[in-house]
């Protein structure tokens, strides 16, 4: 019996070490398959991407090391220039648009409406649809729309930007607005009390005390339309596929509606050997700007989040 005791009152004083000791020597067993498996499909993959930036090359195998060639013609090609401009303000539009409308929504959801739960479902399950699929049911939409005037989706540029920004607002709202909800939910309470009696109109409680305490959710809803913004393909390629498209002077086209990820898929399957080295360059560009804008954007809106 004194020995129990002695074993239990020890137990208490260490907070469980004896029994945390061998499950810290045995965590690297688990955590290895998960470990290995993270440096095969994605460390390995990336250094050696990297190093393909700098190689001229068909095949892995056959890759020549040829320095910042690939870089250089990266940026001297006009199409990448053009896509990365359309890029950034497709990316600029969407995030403002996404961000304010999701909001709104998950605001007014947050009121008491009845039916809220179902307005929720509904907004929601555009996310579920795959990329591809959605682009060509908008295709079809924009199409049967725009033929009533004597145009087409792939015959205007203007046309292609606003309907992938139509396309892009109705797939993400409904995500975004899960976000939002959970961050207007979590607002204290007894802040909105102390506000009703402090005499503060709705718009004053709204924009002193709920957009501060709901920082969190816009910190990531901003982070996740900035970079999926920037990093849009299947839904480019399946309703514009970078249409309508201008020849330049030398020959070479430029697709106006042509975003950064598809400009890069098309420059590594064309039909030049030597543009996969290229394409490589500019994925490992697009990957260094994509970070770069994400984690700028992750230290300034954290900066205005409150503490609670």
């Amino acid at each position: 019996m004194n020995e129990n005791r002695k074993l239990k009152r020890r137990w208490r004083t260490q907070g469980g070490a004896p029994l945390k000791r061998p499950m810290r020597k045995w965590s690297w067993l688990f955590m290895g398959p998960v470990l290995i498996a993270f440096v095969i499909g994605f460390v390995w993959p990336f250094i050696q991407g990297i190093y393909l930036s700098f190689c001229k090359f068909t095949l892995i195998k056959d890759a020549k090391f040829i320095g910042l060639g690939n870089y250089l013609k990266a940026f001297k090609d006009a199409s990448f220039g053009h896509s990365f401009w359309y890029t950034a303000l497709f990316a600029v539009v969407s995030l403002v648009l996404i961000n304010v409308l999701a909001f709104m929504v998950a605001y007014f959801l947050t009121q008491g409406i009845k039916g809220s739960n179902l307005f929720r479902t509904v907004f929601f399950m555009p996310n579920l649809i795959g990329g591809i699929v959605l682009g060509y049911i908008w295709s079809m939409i924009f199409d049967g729309i725009l033929s009533k005037y004597g145009t087409s989706i792939l015959l205007e540029s203007k046309y292609g930007f606003w309907g992938l920004i139509i396309l892009m607002c109705w797939q993400q709202i409904g995500y975004m607005m899960i976000i939002y909800i959970a961050g207007l939910q979590a607002v204290p309470e007894d802040m909105i009390e102390a506000a009703k009696i402090d005499g503060a109109t709705k718009w004053q409680t709204l924009w002193h005390v709920t957009i501060p305490n709901v920082m969190p959710s816009i910190t990531i809803c901003t982070f996740l339309s900035l970079t999926n913004g920037f990093k849009l393909f299947d839904q480019n390629l399946a309703l514009t596929g970078g249409q309508p498209f201008i020849i330049q002077a030398d020959g070479s086209t430029i697709k106006t509606t042509e975003m950064l990820a598809l400009n890069i898929y098309n420059t590594f399957y064309s039909s030049n050997a030597a543009s996969k080295g290229v394409a490589q360059a500019k994925a490992v560009i697009f990957f260094i700007l994509v970070a770069g804008l994400g984690l700028a954007q992750l230290a300034f809106t954290r900066k205005k989040e409150v503490q609670q």
